[in-house]
């Protein structure tokens, strides 16, 4: 009696399946880095202290600046944003997956089938979760007084222009300057 031999096409099936499976995973549980960025905070240098108690003038400064955070609007686009996913999509689709894939092949075959639609299903269902959560964000693109350039992102349309003089403020918001 011969023994049942999988194709090899199947077993680059499964294999690219768990691969794909394990990218997902990692990219689901925080693993891999995103696409959006997080503000950094910027922190001052502490101003050096005399340790012999002799008080001295500090020189006053060339020209002294009215807002150091204030700068012009330089550009405003919009970008399309992929939603969270719950994992409800990935288990929906991993159950449908596995139903379909149980439908082919025989023997171990099927279950080699059933674990590969079970797999597929579950990323289908992830990302089209992902896809019916995007949104839209604004990104706004300010030069500051001091020449550098700052890119912020708000979930609402900016109530400002290109051109318009602004000031940022906690790092993450825009207003009227």
């Amino acid at each position: 009696m011969e023994t049942a031999r999988i194709h090899p096409l199947v077993l680059v099936l499964a294999a690219a399946v768990l691969i794909l499976s394990a990218v997902t995973i990692a990219a689901v549980t925080g693993v891999l880095p995103t696409a959006t960025s997080k503000a950094t905070t910027e922190t001052a240098a502490p101003a050096a202290v005399s340790r012999r108690g002799d008080w001295t003038e500090a020189p006053p400064a060339a020209y002294p600046t009215a807002c150091s955070n204030c700068g012009v609007v330089e550009s405003i686009r919009t970008a399309e944003v992929q939603g969270d996913a719950s994992g409800l999509g990935a288990a929906a689709g991993g159950l449908a997956g596995a139903v379909v894939g149980n439908q082919f092949g025989r023997g171990s075959g099927r279950t080699v089938m059933t674990i590969a639609g079970a797999a597929g299903g579950a990323y289908a269902g992830n990302s089209i979760e992902k896809n019916m959560k995007k949104h839209t964000l604004f990104r706004v693109t300010v030069r500051l007084d001091d020449g550098t350039v700052r890119t912020l992102s708000q979930s609402r349309q900016p109530p400002f222009a290109v051109g318009e003089r602004v000031r940022v403020v906690n790092g993450n918001s825009l207003e009227r300057a």
